[in-house]
């Protein structure tokens, strides 16, 4: 079953010289090594206590005014995106050195080395990992970041509660019939052709940024909670940021991932699916309601008081 993954899943999620050697076989699409077995198959944390993805329910979200603005570091560099990969399970892009992230209430600095994306079958079918409120979207894209400090090597990464941090976007499709929208989500779909077997990788020549490919996201409004990796070995060592704006892509650009990438060649089924149903809930934090939008609650409430006194002043 040339399909299944035999490598850590850190060494796909953070690709460095200091990958360890263990290997587990995982998959999505067969019932011998889908996430219903995952719990079995890599026991130590699949089936562990702080395991993600999960349900935001956001009326339960405490507040933290500690959840600043994150500083994003290269972010606008339309040369930091190396190469693109059809790593079996997923659409994977890896970064240049110097590109990175600070603030956010993240305990240091960390560097930003991938992302991938998590989808179902088509804008129609959704495929994000986290859900809000029950809401599930077509499709979510995960930047991975290590802390600085460990200098690529993900083994310390993995033993550290906080050793990473994920950024998870939601991407749901545009309104109206646009299409080939954005600009940047259309270059970045063109590269798919040439990767639709697994193991197949391109580079990337200059021109998106990773600002580009988050278009129209507000990345001061987030939910926070401490998880784990979303696929074998489930490691419980990541930081999770959800950020509340979805990035709005024209529905032909989503489902180009459904219909064009393999699990492994030609023959082998469409990648579909792909991603880790909901785990058990784990606490959530969010920004506290802004200083205006409290004024003006509490103005319109003293409105309605006043008027209500009023009223019965004029009836009497």
């Amino acid at each position: 079953m040339n399909w299944l993954v035999a490598a850590l899943t850190v060494c796909v999620l953070a690709p460095t010289a200091h990958c360890a050697s263990n290997a587990i076989a995982w998959c999505y699409h067969l019932p011998s090594c889908n996430d219903a077995t995952w719990p079995t198959i890599a026991t130590k944390f699949c089936n562990g206590t702080r395991q993600s993805p999960i349900n935001i329910v956001s009326a339960s979200a405490k507040p933290n005014s500690n959840l600043t603005a994150f500083t994003f570091n290269n972010y606008n560099s339309s040369t930091a995106l190396k190469k693109i990969q059809n790593s079996e399970n997923t659409v994977k892009v890896t970064f240049g050195s110097g590109v990175g992230i600070s603030g956010g209430d993240l305990s240091e600095a960390y560097d930003s080395l991938q992302f991938h994306l998590h989808w179902g079958n088509g804008s129609s079918s959704p495929g994000s990992e986290h859900t809000v409120d029950g809401k599930r979207y077509p499709m979510e894209l995960h930047i991975v970041n290590i802390k600085s400090s460990y200098k690529g090597n993900t083994t310390q990464a993995i033993a550290d509660s906080t050793g990473l941090a994920a950024l998870g976007f939601f991407i749901e499709e545009m309104s109206g019939n646009a299409t080939g929208q954005p600009a940047s989500w259309r270059t970045l779909t063109s590269y798919l052709a040439n990767i639709t077997n697994s193991g197949q990788s391109v580079p990337m020549a200059p021109g998106i940024s990773l600002d580009d490919l988050l278009v129209g996201v507000d990345r001061t409004r987030y939910y926070r909670y401490l998880g784990s990796l979303t696929t074998p070995a489930c490691n419980e060592a990541v930081v999770w940021t959800v950020f509340k704006d979805s990035i709005k892509v024209s529905k032909d650009l989503i489902d180009l991932f459904s219909t064009t990438l393999h699990v492994s060649n030609s023959t082998s089924p469409l990648m579909i699916n792909v991603f880790r149903n909901i785990q058990p809930a784990l606490p959530v934090t969010t920004q506290r309601a802004s200083s205006s939008s409290t004024s003006t609650t509490c103005y319109s409430l003293a409105l309605m008081a006043l008027s209500l006194v009023l009223g019965r002043s004029w009836s009497q």
